[in-house]
């Protein structure tokens, strides 16, 4: 099977970081998802793709694949770079406007 090992970015919606610390371990498709004839509904023959494990290390996570004979793929999180910034700076004197 293979699983992906990520740490989830913040939302649009969320101004902190929460929830973004821990790791999570994804099964990744192995059947498609088909339409059930009677209803049309979605469905799926895979209930692993249900599954989302938590760890609080990446490492952690790398070894409960290797222990379970997974595959598995790490996507390293992008860091974002913040300047610090002061409220009083947008009302200063010699602010340039463009």
């Amino acid at each position: 099977m293979k699983v992906r090992i990520y740490q989830p970015a913040k939302t649009a919606m969320q101004s902190g970081k929460a929830r973004t610390r821990k790791w999570h371990l994804v099964f990744e498709e192995s059947s498609p998802p088909f339409v059930e004839p009677l209803m049309g509904w979605v469905g799926m023959r895979d209930t692993t793709q249900e599954l989302r494990l938590t760890f609080t290390t990446c490492e952690e996570a790398i070894t409960y694949a290797k222990k379970k004979g997974y595959d598995y793929r790490v996507i390293e999180p992008k860091l974002r770079k913040t300047s610090p910034k002061s409220y009083a700076d947008n009302f200063s004197f010699y602010k340039v406007k463009a």
